[in-house]
């Protein structure tokens, strides 16, 4: 398999960047939650971010995943929507978990509750996004490192 260009093919800095952010007010479940929902949200968007496959001594295979460090931080919910704001102005792509989607059950429900909300009504709990590194500093101005 090929290396992407998206990630670094040595220990060198990447030219990108992954970042979540997480509305500062949620629980230590909804963290792991919403984390988990989102960084796999930017694995779906942008697959060339897979890294290759794991395997130990023994042969035992193991699944590939995200080739770079996800970013946490923590921001409230304006700094959330200015955020998503900023990296749609940007053009990076964005992954969005909404408040309303604590109380749904699976995907479809997902994408409608989404869908019900102009970008503006979002009640976002949290954001992920992909992008070159200055990008995505530019996009998490306000933000805080997540504790």
């Amino acid at each position: 398999m090929t290396l992407s260009p998206l990630l670094p093919s040595s220990p060198a800095r990447p030219a990108t960047k992954i970042a979540v952010v997480l509305r500062d007010d949620l629980l230590g479940w909804q963290v792991a939650n919403v984390t988990a929902f989102l960084a796999a949200g930017v694995a779906a968007g942008v697959p060339e971010l897979i890294g290759e496959p794991y395997a130990d001594a023994d042969g035992t295979a193991y699944l590939p995943t995200l080739g770079l460090p996800v970013l946490v931080r923590a921001g409230d919910a304006a700094t959330l929507a200015a955020c998503r704001a900023r990296a749609v102005g940007r053009g990076l792509p964005v992954a969005v978990f909404t408040a309303a989607m604590f109380s749904t059950g699976n995907d479809h429900d997902n994408r409608a509750v989404v869908a019900a909300a102009r970008a503006e009504e979002l009640d976002l709990v949290g954001v992920a996004l992909h992008g070159p590194r200055n990008a995505v500093d530019k996009v998490l101005r306000g933000t805080t490192t997540h504790p």
